[in-house]
């Protein structure tokens, strides 16, 4: 018997230390978690392009591939530091597919999700600070981020948009794609170039992510702390305007099949008809 009672009070110790170093345990985890208490709290970042895949348009001088790896880098760093457990699509020179950026982001059951682009245009003027979202979750994460990035930047705002990109309409968690500027404008290709503006959108990016919460429907005319209400942005529904030239599209497909096998009716009847002279001659 006392070498029982010597057992059982042996094992209460046993269990009495575990749980103090769960306890422990879970009091240090908390410490290293993102303060604004949001899940989810994994970012998965996807620096745009890679690879062969330079992006932009056929002679640009700036290769988008590069712009975006040193930016979604730094946000790696920015989020890292801020107790985010982060994941890259891409952390190096490399063609990822589309497929694999959205396998890689449904992984993780609470993650969200940000691609990091720049933008192009045969017009130099073109500028302007774009986010776009697909799924109506992921528009306090958009509105987050683009508030921030589009104040933090000195170009236009070009709003936020809907539109149907593979990754967002694919993701099943919080997704945003954002163009940091137009690589084919003079002052804004510069501004990319320069480390430190790179820094500066990284920490915008990460402003917005940690902010993603404190999203609100009131609106504001000037910009506010992280911790404060930031403004649910109003958005372009570019999905529309898609389906419309779609539509059109074919319709106009077959207007011209219908024209062309009008022409060809025509043209059988005028064969047949010029024979007929022939013999009649």
């Amino acid at each position: 018997m006392p070498t029982n009672l010597y057992r059982l009070r042996l094992l209460a110790a046993s269990l009495l230390i575990g749980f103090l170093e769960c306890i422990a345990l879970s009091t240090a985890q908390a410490r290293r978690a993102p303060k604004d208490s949001g899940s989810p709290i994994t970012v998965v970042i996807d620096a745009g392009h890679g690879g062969y895949d330079r992006g932009g348009i056929p002679g640009q001088t700036v290769s988008e591939k590069d712009m975006t790896l040193d930016v979604a880098q730094r946000l790696k760093k920015t989020l890292a530091a801020s107790g985010y457990r982060v994941v890259m699509t891409r952390d190096s020179d490399v063609f990822v597919p589309l497929g694999m950026r959205v396998a890689i982001a449904n992984s993780y059951a609470n993650a969200i999700f940000v691609s990091v682009h720049f933008n192009s245009a045969k017009r130099s003027g073109a500028s302007g600070i774009e986010t776009y979202f697909y799924d109506r979750a992921s528009l306090p994460l958009a509105s987050a981020i683009h508030y921030f990035v589009a104040g933090g930047a000195p170009s236009s705002n070009r709003n936020v948009r809907r539109r149907g990109y593979y990754v967002l309409r694919k993701n099943k968690n919080p997704a945003v794609l954002v163009e940091c500027g137009f690589l084919t404008n003079p002052n804004e290709a510069a501004l990319a170039q320069n480390a430190s503006y790179r820094q500066k959108l990284a920490e915008e990016i990460a402003a917005g992510v940690r902010g993603r919460n404190s999203v609100t429907s009131a609106r504001t005319t000037t910009r506010v702390a992280t911790s404060e209400s930031i403004p649910l942005q109003s958005y372009i529904d570019q999905t529309k305007v898609a389906k419309s030239k779609r539509h059109k599209s074919k319709r106009s497909h077959k207007k011209s099949a219908r024209r062309k096998k009008r022409s060809s009716k025509r043209s059988g009847s005028e064969a047949k008809a010029a024979a007929s002279k022939d013999r009649e001659g």
